[in-house]
């Protein structure tokens, strides 16, 4: 059977398809985002994604990519303590792709939504010269309470993170390497068997989906929150920024995956570096103030307590186990500024 193109379907019926038997209405030209209580506050978030930039579709299936893009977006939500409420995508199309590859996308889309409680749902495309390009907006709510009830930050909070840290630089390094050895010989499917944790955490990075709701009925309310897209120095030069105090974070309390020291040693990377600047963990960090240090232990296991808040004239450090602090930089930063 031939498969449909776009040229036989069109735009219009492309998107309708494209809706089809998902819990959206198509056609959603625009979503709204409305504050559903009085004092409720609306967050923002957007990316772009390029090919042979951000996503290599040599060996990144089409709906990994998908579910990640919309993650990429929905995380900064998350780390602002806001439900996510609509999302919008606009895909630029390269006429490599047709419409049964386009499907899988979407599928991956949807499956994002669905898990993270997007009520709303909007997409267009768009032809591209240029590859596959993917833009995502995604709103959500904060709620009065969540925000009333947020602590200024201070010095001594607590930095939690929400898993591994590094894994998705190195699990990226191993699609590459086997990208290259591809060309010449054949797939080493046993080496991808042994790193599939960290191929994972670079294709289809996980979040917990419904975080917020989970710190409310805890009653733990973070004190500030950043999403980890760039790195950990990133994130921590950010949190600086935000907060207007420094920051602490202890090598030994960094989470890392299982095969990350062994593949460091193999590919010859420090994996201290890669959780540092190495990006594309997506993951959560956020400042819980140390007197919730207990009941955040025990009811947020998955989270990793890697540091603290200091004072502004502590700077932003990474302290090693002999106790050296070494300041934090990050590309993009001129470390000449303040943050």
């Amino acid at each position: 059977m031939k498969e449909r193109t776009f040229a036989d379907i069109g735009r219009v019926e492309a998107i309708r398809l494209l809706f089809e038997g998902s819990a959206y209405t198509a056609f959603a030209d625009t979503v709204h985002c409305s504050a559903t209580g009085a004092g409720d506050s609306i967050a923002s978030a957007s990316r772009l994604l390029i090919e042979g930039t951000d996503f290599d579709l040599t060996y990144f299936p089409l709906e990994h990519l998908g579910y990640k893009a919309a993650v990429s977006v929905i995380g900064e939500l998350l780390a602002d303590l806001a439900r996510p409420h609509t999302l919008s995508i606009v895909l630029g199309i390269s006429a490599k792709l047709d419409f049964p590859q386009v499907q899988k996308l979407w599928k991956g889309v949807l499956s994002a939504a669905g898990k993270f409680g997007v009520k709303e749902l909007a997409l267009d495309l768009i032809p591209s010269h240029n590859g596959l390009s993917i833009s995502v907006n995604a709103s959500g709510i904060k709620s009065k309470i969540t925000a009333v009830r947020q602590p200024a930050p201070k010095s001594k909070d607590l930095l939690c993170v929400s898993g591994p840290l590094g894994a998705a630089y190195l699990g990226l390094q191993v699609l590459e390497n086997e990208k290259r050895n591809f060309e010449h010989s054949e797939l080493n499917k046993d080496k991808l068997e042994r790193y599939k944790m960290l191929v994972s955490a670079y294709l289809h990075p996980e979040l917990p989906s419904n975080i917020v709701g989970e710190l409310e009925d805890s009653e733990i309310y973070p004190s500030a929150g950043v999403f980890v897209t760039r790195g950990l120095s990133d994130a921590l030069l950010r949190l600086c920024r935000s907060t207007s105090l420094g920051a602490k974070v202890y090598t030994d309390k960094i989470p890392f995956e299982g095969g990350s020291f062994d593949l460091g040693r193999e590919l010859d990377l420090d994996p201290i570096s890669a959780a540092m600047n190495g990006g594309d963990d997506l993951r959560l960090l956020f400042t819980v103030p140390i007197l919730k240090m207990e009941k955040f232990r025990h009811d947020f296991q998955t989270f990793d307590i890697i540091g603290h808040l200091a004072l502004p004239e502590a700077g932003c450090s990474l302290v090693t186990p002999e106790g050296a602090e070494l300041q934090v930089t990050a590309p993009g930063w001129n470390t000449n500024q303040d943050y």
